[in-house]
């Protein structure tokens, strides 16, 4: 595989087009990240201090709950199944509103000089319809940084682009070159003759959806093949049929949205799929649940513990996990 991180991607600064850094002799700026992976990006960057206001799901690093939430969603999902969240926000979506609420009279209040915002995924968090009528009440109009990644590569472009909008790309250009070193050293260990193991990477359980965009990358970069993945593009509904002729020797449970203790509650459902003890990873006890919040769904700097954790999944024989223990659970095999 051709590791071709470097690249750039769609990410792009809004209307007026001036960078938003500010200069000692004026005053701090001010962020507004309305992305738990761009909130990620910009503490990573030392900017902790000038983000003023996140989403209600900007949860790392632990300083980001200290922020005011701009963003709620408008939809209480929190006692649903999975099955009825997808129901529910397929039906909102089809009538064509939004999953999110924007706070705008906080958000003229914390006057920001810079909004982190996104337009990949309007189950994720807010896209641009939703932020449209909050700016037009902000006077002067803040620049927009939004963020649409679909590769690694996109990822690392907007660290670039986050860096250049704020005057931290040296800093941006220091922990991109950290995390190309990483990858680059799981992608060597990996022999290069070795047979690559089946993995099916599920990003939602019912109805069952694929991994896509960033995350078969990452397989591949940890030595595995997820064929049931969509490289670069939107995970998709997947007919249970089509993993039991996969027959994947690895199967990762990564709901999106999802913690790992959210992802184990939700496996009792799929374990009751007919044939589900006759897939190879389940009798030889090779599934296994992940904190998708943390290392899978956000494009931001945990991407590549992500890649870590997936490589010792993986190739355990080669790879050490050395991050929190409750990044992932092992489900018992179907003798067990």
């Amino acid at each position: 595989m051709s590791c071709n991180l470097p690249g750039y991607g769609t990410a792009s600064i809004g209307e007026s087009g001036r960078s938003a850094s500010v200069s000692g002799s004026q005053r701090q700026l001010r962020i507004v990240s309305l992305l738990p992976a761009a909130t990620e990006m910009a503490f990573a960057l030392g900017l902790g201090d000038a983000v003023v206001g996140v989403s209600h799901e900007c949860d790392f690093p632990s300083a980001a709950h200290a922020r005011p939430a701009v963003v709620r969603a408008a939809l209480a999902l929190k006692h649903l199944s999975q099955r009825e969240i997808d129901e529910t926000v397929s039906r909102r979506l089809a009538a064509g509103k939004g999953l999110y609420e924007v706070d705008e009279q906080l958000l003229q209040e914390l006057r920001p000089d810079l909004i982190l915002t996104q337009d990949l995924c309007q189950v994720c968090a807010p896209s641009g319809s939703e932020l449209d009528a909050a700016l037009q009440l902000l006077d002067p109009r803040p620049d927009v940084l939004s963020m649409t990644p679909h590769t690694l590569a996109d990822i690392f472009a907007n660290m670039r682009e986050l860096g250049a909008a704020t005057g931290r790309m040296a800093q941006a250009e220091h922990l991109m070159a950290r995390w190309r070193q990483r990858l680059a050293r799981i992608k060597a260990a990996v022999p290069p003759d070795a047979p690559r193991a089946r993995v099916l990477f599920m990003e939602w359980f019912d109805p069952i959806y694929c991994s896509g965009h960033w995350v078969p990358e990452m397989i591949e970069l940890a030595g595995g093949i997820d064929r049931l993945g969509r490289a670069g593009r939107d995970s998709v509904r997947i007919p249970w049929g089509e993993v039991l002729r996969w027959d994947p020797e690895l199967l990762i449970l990564g709901p999106c949205g999802c913690s790992l203790e959210q992802a184990v509650a939700q496996l009792p459902l799929l374990a009751s799929s007919p044939g589900w003890s006759n897939v190879d990873a389940v009798r030889r006890g090779r599934v296994f649940c992940v904190d998708a919040n943390a290392y899978f769904a956000r494009p931001g700097p945990r991407l590549v513990d992500g890649t870590e954790l997936l490589a010792h999944l993986i190739r355990p024989d080669l790879f050490a996990w050395n991050g929190p223990a409750d990044a992932c659970r092992r489900c018992p095999a179907a003798n067990e």
